[in-house]
C-alpha cells in the first residue's frame, strides 16, 4: 500500500475499528477520517498520536516500515551492535556469522541467510584467509 491513507486504513482495519471509532480516538469527525485514509486530507501530529496511544504503528502509517519490536534485555553495547549488524548488506552479515560461528559453539546463523550458496560459501572461506 503506499501513502499514508491506504496504511491509516490498514492500521484501523488490523486493530478492528470503525471510521467513527478512530476518528473518536483521533479527536476528528467520521467524515474527516474518510479523507484521510482516501488521501483527500493530510493527519495532524496530535490525531496520529493519539491513535498511537491505542496502538497504532505511526512509523508505519507515515513511512511504511514497521516499528521494530522493543529489544528488551539487551545492554545498549548489544543493542548498537545488533543496530550495526542490520545496517550491514547481506554478504557483510554472512561473514560475521561465519566468524562467530568460528569463534563460538552457540551462535547459530540467521535461517534466510544460511547455510551459504557454494559461491557464498568460497567468498566466505577465501575472506577468512
Amino acid at each position: 500500500m503506499n501513502g499514508i491513507g491506504p496504511r491509516l486504513r490498514e492500521e484501523r482495519e488490523r486493530l478492528g475499528m470503525t471510521q467513527r471509532v478512530f476518528g473518536d480516538i483521533g479527536g476528528v469527525e467520521p467524515n474527516a477520517q474518510g479523507k484521510y485514509e482516501s488521501g483527500g486530507r493530510t493527519p495532524r501530529l496530535d490525531y496520529l498520536a493519539a491513535l498511537a496511544a491505542k496502538g497504532v504503528d505511526a512509523l508505519y502509517v507515515l513511512n511504511g516500515s514497521r516499528t521494530p519490536a522493543p529489544l528488551m534485555g539487551l545492554s545498549t553495547d548489544e543493542a548498537g551492535l545488533l543496530a550495526a549488524f542490520r545496517q550491514l548488506s547481506g554478504d557483510d552479515q554472512a561473514v560475521l556469522w561465519h566468524l562467530m560461528t568460528r569463534l563460538t559453539d552457540n551462535a547459530r546463523p540467521p535461517q534466510t541467510a544460511w547455510p551459504p550458496s557454494a559461491e557464498r560459501q568460497s567468498f566466505l572461506t577465501e575472506g577468512m584467509r
